[in-house]
């Protein structure tokens, strides 16, 4: 049973408008954990003037919005970072001319951050390879001359504290001064009280105490070398960006337009940003398409893969529109240039992706509240430990002395006092190294990292980890009909008129006349007919469109200006036209699945015009595919019951989840109808007419013809236009989620298990305690694996559940 239209007044309208913003993106480094993600924000949001700040740990990215009626200077805010030990600098506006150049640098520094890892590793291992050669002695193994002198290990540790690991030791003294303790700060602390206390001991060998040079420089080295990984984990994880970033060409090959032969004089070479619309341009094959366009001459097949997802090369002809950053593969063409800069389809792209990575996942919020108090806790933790250890667990437990000192100091004559003092700090440095904030701050924005890069790779533009948690809830979908399960192609099937007086070219002349002030896909239908039967249309003024009812103008016909309306019963309705009962029936014979529309001129109804769409050739079975998940699948249209209870059947939709004759408007209270019974909704739209509905969705699909991806109204669209990147979206939704799920699961374990081992829990029972080297490479793999088990996200496929 198809269900009663929605009356516009159902709907209820927003209490307020929302405050108008701007944005600000900055480049902010210095950051190494999720405490410092917080404090940058709270830095920003405190500042006069800003709405919100949302900061990326791992693009080191944060953006600002702005209240737009207040004055906002952005490099004062970027000063301000940069006193409180966050160098940053502000990128230029997404709608510069420049930002394209801005993202190139971007990815030029990434690049070569990338590449000096390398000697970050070679370090890293070389400093382990020697303390642990120069300790061989104390298992009775080998000694080593000069590497075995505790002069050495003095050295070598000094060396490492003051030339690899310096960057750690300012940074955490940066934190520490600036009230924002970080990962930095804990390490740096644990490492210098090592290496104080061992060169205390060594000047100073009568107080009876232990050197330990090998714990500062084991710790600092397993740090190094899991930072070193973790990085090149990172970069890896923004390929999908790097790869459209890559893919913008930096120069062009300029022509004039051809001559009368089709020739056209040599090209002269330009930089990219120097290209205007209206411009022409050649391009050769193997080239990559340097700015948007239409194909002015020559044929070509072209490789869409990056902006669609699909590997089959695409025909393209002379009128066919061409995008930036696309291949050309087979011919020589020359275009005529639409679009450029950050118009072109691939900036908007760039952009989208960017700003995905950049919107939290509501899961994200509770790692983000304990990761803002983790360093403090830890500090407190880690001064308890000490003192519980040095005043009533050793005492009460000396026998666990020996299995606390572990087998390196087993050899070494020491007092009962020195010996406990060793082991409180040993233990407290432990606490200090082991406990990772680093793992809860890079489990959520690494998955979402590497399935929004996913989501892009697949023709599925995703617009933040917001989106992809709430793809992951979805247990309805609701589809548009027009240009969404059908091809949104329709063509004239029926002109009938009414009128003796009318003829059936006489009615497409009128109709297309109207139609010539709107671009619906039925008017384009209209339009089309006219043009193709070369009929000369009379002019036509006064235009006036009401979405989802019909269209009106004034047109000149026989000499004499008549107001001529097209649309459904309702609009006629609203022009006191009445429908006699030859017009209703003559309606009531139009086919099912066709849409028709009443022309209607003066006081009179003049005929009826009926259009078909074709099916897209993948609805059926994406509905089908969605029912066996077990979701709910519903159809809103604003047609004829008739029309929408055929493309029900045919696709597969239950007729009691079908409402038709519903207004633009209306379909937005359809979903707040939905969402009131507790479901969690996804519309399926064009972008256009349903943009109020798609807003009101949980999520709003748009698939796009790859004209206008920008369009704030959904939160995915299917650059590839087809209806199985739904099937695809709600999938990559799912398995991101898992892994976000996952790396928690994983982070919080982690700190649970392996502070209270480092603390000596284990101690009194087992036996059983963590040196702060071995503490060190514990905290430096757990972030590694956090960000390794984003990474296998890309293993997985999505057209599988």
């Amino acid at each position: 049973m198809v269900k009663a239209p929605i009356s516009p007044s159902d709907v209820q309208p927003p209490d307020q408008a929302p405050v108008a913003t701007q944005s600000l993106v900055f480049d902010v480094s210095g950051m190494m954990c999720a405490g410092c993600v917080r404090a940058v924000e709270k830095q920003l949001t405190a500042c006069d003037g800003v709405q919100s700040a949302t900061v990326n740990l791992i693009t080191e990215v944060a953006v600002v919005e702005t209240v737009a009626d207040q004055l906002v200077d952005p490099q004062q805010l970027a000063d301000h970072l940069t006193q409180n030990g966050f160098p940053s600098q502000l990128r230029v506006a997404a709608d510069d001319a420049h930002a394209a150049a801005g993202l190139t640098d971007w990815l030029n520094r990434k690049q070569q951050e990338n590449r000096d890892q390398v000697w970050r590793l070679a370090i890293a291992l070389m400093l382990l390879a020697l303390s642990t050669i120069g300790h061989l002695h104390h298992f009775g193994w080998v000694t080593v001359p000069v590497l075995s002198n505790l002069w050495f290990h003095f050295v070598l540790a000094t060396a490492v504290l003051l030339f690899p690991a310096r960057g750690i030791v300012t940074d955490g003294w940066q934190g520490a001064r600036h009230g924002n303790p970080n990962m930095n700060t804990l390490v740096a602390l644990g490492a210098l009280s090592a290496y104080g206390a061992s060169v205390v001991a060594l000047l100073l060998p009568n107080l009876g105490w232990e050197c330990f040079f090998d714990e500062p420089v084991m710790l600092l080295s397993f740090i190094l070398l899991g930072r070193t990984l973790e990085q090149r984990a990172r970069f890896r994880a923004t390929d999908a960006l790097r790869s459209l970033i890559a893919l913008q060409p930096a120069k062009a090959q300029l022509i004039g337009m051809p001559n009368a032969d089709g020739s056209t004089q040599p090209g002269v070479e330009i930089p990219v940003s120097a290209v205007h619309p209206g411009e022409w341009l050649r391009v050769l094959p193997g080239e990559t398409i340097p700015a948007d366009g239409v194909i002015e001459t020559g044929q070509t097949t072209v490789d869409e893969s990056m902006l669609t997802g699909e590997s089959l090369p695409v025909e393209k002809q002379p009128g066919d529109t061409i995008v930036a950053g696309t291949l050309n593969q087979t011919g020589a063409i020359a275009l005529k240039v639409t679009e450029t800069g950050s118009d072109t389809v691939l900036a908007q792209m760039i952009r989208l992706v960017e700003t995905a990575q950049t919107r939290k996942a509501p899961i994200q919020r509770l790692a983000d509240v304990i990761s803002g108090y983790f360093t403090y806790g830890v500090l407190s933790l880690a001064t308890l430990t000490f003192l519980f250890w040095y005043f009533v667990g050793l005492p009460l437990w000396p026998e666990v002395m020996n299995s606390a000192l572990g087998a390196m100091h087993a050899t070494h004559t020491m007092t009962m006092q020195s010996s406990t003092l060793l082991v409180s700090l040993k233990l407290a440095i432990a606490v200090l190294v082991i406990a990772c904030p680093c793992a809860l701050g890079l489990a959520t924005p690494t998955a979402i990292l590497v399935g929004s890069g996913m989501g892009a790779e697949h023709g599925l533009l995703i617009r933040g980890g917001d989106v992809l948690e709430t793809l992951s809830q979805i247990d309805t979908v609701v589809f548009d009909k027009t240009g969404t399960l059908t091809r949104g192609i329709p063509q004239v099937t029926t002109c009938q008129p009414l009128d003796d007086a009318v003829t059936a070219d006489d009615l497409l002349r009128l109709a297309a006349a109207v139609e010539s002030g709107t671009q619906h896909p039925l008017a384009v239908a209209i339009q089309q007919a006219a043009a193709t039967q070369e009929l000369a249309l009379p002019p036509s003024t006064d235009f006036e469109t009401q979405a989802g009812l019909g269209v009106s103008a004034t047109v000149t016909w026989q000499e004499q200006p008549h107001t001529v309306w097209i649309g459904n019963a309702d609009w006629l309705a609203q022009q006191s036209l009445a429908l006699a009962d030859t017009v209703l029936q003559a309606m009531d014979e139009i086919p099912a699945g066709q849409t028709a529309v009443y022309v209607a001129m003066a006081d009179r109804v003049i005929g009826i015009i009926a259009v078909a769409d074709a099916l897209r050739t993948d609805a059926a079975e994406t509905i089908q595919a969605l029912h066996a998940q077990g979701l709910s699948v519903h159809l809103l249209t604003g047609d004829r019951a008739p029309v929408a209870q055929a493309i029900a059947t045919a696709v597969g939709v239950d007729p009691d989840n079908v409402t038709a004759e519903v207004l633009p408007a209306g379909k937005s209270q359809a979903v707040v109808e939905l969402q009131a019974q507790g479901r969690r909704v996804a519309l399926v739209g064009d972008g256009i007419n349903d943009a109020p509905a798609l807003v009101q969705a949980d999520v709003g699909i748009s698939l796009s013809s790859g004209t206008d991806i920008a369009a704030e109204s959904a939160g995915v669209v299917l650059m590839s236009d087809r209806l199985t990147g739904i099937l695809e979206s709600l999938r990559l939704g799912q398995k991101t989620v898992a892994k976000i799920r996952q790396n928690l699961a994983w982070a919080f374990a982690y700190n649970l298990i392996g502070i209270p081992a480092a603390a000596g829990v284990f101690l009194p029972a087992y036996g059983v305690s963590l040196s702060p080297a071995v503490a060190g490479g514990l905290m430096a793999f757990s972030s590694v694996t956090v960000v390794v088990n984003s990474l296998l996200l890309k293993a997985q496929r999505l057209d599988s559940v």
